[in-house]
């Protein structure tokens, strides 16, 4: 293994553990906390909205730095394009691109879509129809995480084949 390739998997890593750390933190900490920190849900919306923009742009930043590392990092694993589909590793390495472009469609669809919507409907006091919106969001969220969590699994299971 060349030098470059284990500095563009070691900014690889280091982005995956912020994307996907930050990913559990916004529900397993912030969502949580939001309810504790005030009982008005237009505020709590405010809250939570304005760290999800900011976490957000801080993800997009992330996902573009993933897709161009791990091309990258790809090449390295399977040189050659059919090995895609003819090799353990090629599988695999298809697996994981076919399961992060469905984990990017559900997560930018949902985020864009559904998190102006629920600003929108809180900011009109429509807060029946938001929380309808909301278990929607949440349903995708977490088939999201799901994702995460098996693309990762496949990540690191890719040098062992």
């Amino acid at each position: 293994m060349s030098w470059l390739f284990l500095i563009v998997l070691w900014i690889h890593a280091l982005t995956a553990v912020f994307f996907i750390g930050g990913s559990f933190f916004i529900w397993m900490v912030v969502w949580p906390v939001s309810y504790k920190i005030t009982s008005d849900e237009q505020e709590r919306t405010r809250i939570v909205g304005m760290i999800g923009r900011l976490f957000g742009r801080l993800t997009d930043l992330s996902v573009i730095i993933l897709i161009i590392t791990g091309v990258y990092l790809g090449l390295g694993y399977v040189p050659n394009f059919s090995d895609l589909t003819t090799t353990p590793s090629g599988q695999l390495l298809l697996a994981k691109s076919i399961l992060v472009v469905i984990m990017l469609a559900l997560m930018y669809a949902n985020n864009l879509y559904h998190g102006k919507l629920i600003m929108r409907l809180v900011a009109e006091d429509k807060l029946d129809q938001a929380k309808i919106i909301r278990k929607r969001t949440h349903i995708a969220s977490f088939i999201t995480l799901g994702l995460i969590l098996v693309i990762a699994a496949i990540a690191f299971a890719l040098p062992f084949y």
